[in-house]
């Protein structure tokens, strides 16, 4: 009870005129910035923290947050209605919400982005409330070999991601993991596979890749078969026809609930971020729902466990980054650098000694998060008329968009090039059955499994023991091997089931 006192207080600080209006400009810069591939939430909090320099601090903060957590209500835009993330944690989002765009439901596909990103960033921000320092000494119980066999569990199970048969995606795992190997070796620092290339020594970067192999590659086919990209034609689409009806909302609420929960827990954990917290989110509710066998193909089900997961681990990333100074993201790193600028030292005591600050940003969650819905809800007629506009005319808007976002990414025509490699790889990949989410999923989750890696092994004098040594990660690789037994063991199960069935008949 005493810390919804506190919250009530925070709430006469982030109610006041500046900070109402700071909220207010963060969450549309977020939203805008979410939108726009290329940027993302690190790079926008990074380019926009000179504009915080003469406000005060709390105001400041509250600004920064909410293009952090308004970042991934945009991200969910062009992933939907594009097929291009606007950020890593879309990536989830483009699965289904694409294929719902393709059958004229690109307005159900955002209400329910938009509603599941609410639901999942309330219950964040109400943890976050309730068990604040708490959360962060869980996350603090996650070290390096901990982390190995979370991002084991994730790596393993990505194979499975699309279907029954798990041989495209652990392709694609692996091709994503090769690629992630590119540059100089993390321990030893001698270059690998760049073949002489200055450029690929700090390796490829993710946002040419991610923008190449789902935007540019979209452009190729939107080329080569311009009827299946005319959805609306003239149809004019209006909010009413977008509106989820009961029995979406009852589909989407247990989905979002538990994709909120489990996004603030992974949220926590240093390292992770709102990507893994998607993937794993997306990856359980598949298993879990009775219709887990149509994710990918365009549910509901499947945009509400990716973007409840990643607005929900955005607010659980404050816990670790305002109780321990510990930033659980690269965004929460650049909010670090802000917080120790104004000379804040983030701790266990300030939640005690600048207790009018910590509790003045997080009542600013709730409002800003309010805020996020209302003008994401009210720009779907307007984002809606892109589909309006015929192939010939997207298409190269597309491309336009695809080149900018790869070269902002560096202020390099190299990357520029990459993208259109990795366009043209992709769509062939396409026709061969192969799919690119768990190529880039692998290519993000690779360099973080060799550093965590790295860190157990000196931890432990290289005895491999360690991971077997620790509770949770002997958990979590227990999970791993029944995850990867289970597929196979229920398709047996099922043969089993149909030959009886047969003798039976007969």
């Amino acid at each position: 009870m005493e810390n919804f006192e506190l919250l009530f207080r925070g709430f006469e600080t982030a109610l006041t005129l500046e900070n109402l209006l700071a909220s207010l400009l963060g969450a549309g810069l977020g939203i805008i910035i979410g939108a726009m591939p290329g940027i993302g939430s690190l790079a926008g909090c990074a380019l926009l923290l000179p504009l915080t320099f003469k406000m005060n601090p709390t105001t400041a903060i509250i600004m920064l947050a909410a293009i952090y957590y308004a970042n991934m209500y945009g991200g969910s835009f062009s992933a939907i209605l594009l097929n291009i993330p606007g950020d890593s944690p879309a990536i989830m989002t483009a699965i289904d919400g694409y294929p719902m765009t393709r059958k004229n439901k690109a307005g159900k596909a955002l209400v329910a982005a938009d509603l599941s990103s609410f639901i999942g960033g309330t219950i964040g921000i109400l943890l976050l409330t309730i068990l604040g320092p708490t959360l962060a000494d869980i996350g603090l119980k996650f070290g390096p070999a901990e982390m190995v066999s979370l991002l084991l569990l994730a790596l393993t199970s990505i194979g499975w991601m699309l279907g029954d048969d798990p041989k495209p995606g652990l392709m694609a795992t692996c091709i994503g993991a090769l690629l992630a190997l590119i540059g100089l070796d993390p321990i030893s620092g001698y270059s690998r596979f760049t073949f002489g290339n200055v450029n690929l020594l700090s390796g490829l970067t993710f946002i040419p890749l991610v923008i190449g192999m789902f935007g540019f590659s979209q452009v190729i086919d939107m080329v080569t078969n311009k009827n299946n990209f005319n959805f609306l034609g003239k149809k004019r689409i209006r909010i009413r026809e977008s509106i989820l009806n009961r029995k979406e909302v009852k589909a989407l609420l247990p989905i979002s609930l538990r994709g909120g929960i489990m996004g603030t827990f992974i949220g926590i954990l240093p390292g992770a971020g709102a990507t893994i917290a998607s993937f794993i989110s997306y990856m359980t509710n598949k298993k879990m729902c009775r219709n887990g066998e149509e994710f990918g193909t365009g549910v509901i089900e499947g945009v509400a466990a990716s973007e409840s997961a990643n607005n929900s681990a955005a607010a659980g990333a404050f816990a670790p980054l305002l109780s321990l100074g510990i930033p659980g993201s690269g965004t929460a790193a650049v909010l670090l650098g802000g917080l120790m600028m104004w000379g804040l030292k983030p701790g266990p005591q300030l939640f005690t000694q600048e207790s009018e600050f910590v509790w003045g940003l997080i009542a600013s969650m709730y409002i800003g998060n309010i805020i996020c819905i209302l003008v994401a809800i009210c720009i779907i007629p307007f984002l809606m008329k892109l589909l309006c506009i015929p192939s010939g005319i997207l298409a190269p808007i597309i491309a336009s968009l695809c080149i900018v976002g790869a070269f902002s990414a560096n202020n390099n025509m190299f990357d520029v090039g990459v993208m259109l490699i990795a366009g043209i790889a992709a769509y062939i990949l396409k026709t061969c059955g192969i799919p690119a989410a768990p190529l880039l999923l692998a290519f993000v989750l690779t360099p973080k499994l060799e550093l965590y890696f790295s860190q157990a092994f000196q931890i432990s004098n290289g005895d491999p023991a360690i991971f077997l040594k620790k509770p949770i990660s002997l958990a979590l690789l227990i999970f791993m091997v029944l995850f990867m037994i289970m597929p196979i063991a229920v398709k047996k199960i099922r043969k089993r089931k149909l030959s009886v069935r047969k003798d039976k008949d007969v």
